[in-house]
């Protein structure tokens, strides 16, 4: 526990905010060339950190949620020092060792981040082993294997998600991926607008507002879709996909010049990333007289 703590407590809210509010005001001061390179690195270092935070708070909720378990345990049917069955044990001390599947776990979303759904899948089998059922590293094992269609594996994920927990936000939004992709567009709605609706997780509603304009995008309702993808953009600018999929409903509006400059925006905002690579390919694509593609 002390582990987690000098972890946690090295990144709290108010630090984040406290930098955030410097970033902010550095911004909106007109700064120079060089002074924008700067806040450029701090912003990616303030958002590696926002990760870790959040990553961290998911670790200690799932050992608020073990403190349950062992209420649940004080009246006497099972020994509170006795673990529950199947339980991952940490050098025989017999309990679920969360701080290290939240290192997985983190390891996980960092991999799908850049598109590698192979070393992500690797990455939060372990998280599992280590704690058997944690929702978070489930449903981010779904996602893995969502990205390595067919969908089954990742329908019976996100299935035993859940059961165990059916306000899962970040399962809703992963099925109405799926849904999208399998062409439920009914169905697609109904998972992405509840988890809007509630929000209940930020990264579960960025990812439903981005997922929301590709089903408006299949069904050429493209003045929708830019509603969902520009919202996708206020909760997550780091979303670059947000980019290239806005540029190219503006494209197929008719819309060209928008549509350039947006993939242009998502291009020069990290040309590291695999959506900001994307960008620049189609930028070069219609430089060359070519045209996007209207499937993925």
């Amino acid at each position: 526990m002390t582990l987690w703590k000098d972890r946690a407590m090295s990144l709290t809210g108010s630090d984040l905010q406290t930098r955030f509010d410097a970033i902010h005001d550095a911004l909106a001061a007109q700064p120079s060339p060089e002074e924008r390179e700067r806040l450029k690195q701090q912003i990616i270092s303030l958002f590696r950190d926002a990760d870790a935070a959040a990553t961290a708070a998911l670790a200690f909720k799932a050992n608020v949620k073990e403190l349950v378990e062992r209420w649940k345990r004080l009246d006497g049917a099972t020994p509170a020092a006795q673990p529950s069955a199947g339980a991952a044990t940490v050098s025989g001390s017999g309990r679920v060792d969360h701080l290290g599947a939240s290192t997985f776990i983190e390891k996980g979303w960092s991999k799908l981040s850049l598109g590698d759904a192979a070393g992500a899948e690797v990455a939060l089998r372990r998280a599992l082993e280590l704690a058997p059922g944690n929702n978070d590293a489930e449903t981010l094992l779904g996602w893995a294997q969502m990205m390595q269609p067919p969908y089954d594996a990742a329908i019976a994920t996100f299935q035993r998600v859940l059961t165990r927990d059916p306000e899962h936000a970040l399962a809703h939004t992963n099925v109405g991926y799926i849904c999208l992709r399998q062409g439920r567009y009914g169905e697609a709605i109904e998972h992405l607008a509840r988890v809007i609706r509630l929000d209940l997780d930020r990264k579960a509603t960025l990812y439903a507002h981005l997922y929301l304009g590709m089903v408006y995008r299949e069904r050429e309702m493209y003045d929708d879709a830019g509603t969902f993808f520009r919202k996708a953009l206020e909760l997550g600018p780091n979303l670059l996909q947000s980019w290239y999929e806005l540029g190219r409903v503006h494209w197929f509006a008719g819309r060209r010049e928008d549509a350039i400059a947006s993939w242009r925006t998502g291009a020069e905002t990290n040309k590291f990333s695999p959506w900001g690579k994307r960008c620049a390919e189609l930028l070069g694509q219609i430089e060359q007289g070519g045209a996007p593609p209207r499937a993925d």
